[in-house]
């Protein structure tokens, strides 16, 4: 019992580089994700409907953007939406500039048991339909 140490704020990197290096089966981010040391950021701005018990909607608002600027994709359990925004506007002297015209990647966890049923990017808004598999042993059934 002598081996033991107390940790304050500032050795908690140290706590985690321990834990995680005698962890067996844990993912390599997992504490990473629990703890999310990174800043998150509200750009663009987004709802999340949900439309009934298996169908959910997401709505960015991407004003400004163009189609061919905007990039939706899914990989290793995640929803990517990224837009790139060139400036095309070089010798322009703005007195006020309110409208973010900025780059930005955007990434929302999904389960594997969702699945991207449609895309549309219309007026300025991206709109991701969203879908769960329900498998159908665990889907209703009527019988009278």
């Amino acid at each position: 019992m002598a081996n033991l140490q107390r940790y304050r704020t500032a050795d908690l990197p140290d706590l985690f580089d321990r834990i995680t290096r005698n962890s067996i089966g844990m993912n390599d981010d997992y504490f990473d994700r629990f703890f999310n040391l990174q800043q998150t950021t509200n750009y663009p701005p987004y709802n999340l409907v949900n439309v009934s018990n298996h169908e959910s909607r997401l709505e960015i608002a991407l004003a400004g953007f163009k189609k061919k600027e905007v990039h939706v994709y899914t990989e290793y359990g995640k929803l990517f939406v990224t837009g790139k925004k060139e400036d095309e506007e070089a010798g322009v002297d703005y007195q006020h500039r309110g409208l973010a015209q900025r780059s930005f990647e955007r990434a929302w966890e999904i389960t594997e048991d969702v699945v991207v049923k449609e895309v549309v990017f219309e007026d300025g808004l991206l709109t991701v339909q969203l879908t769960k598999v329900v498998p159908e042993h665990h889907a209703r059934k009527d019988f009278l």
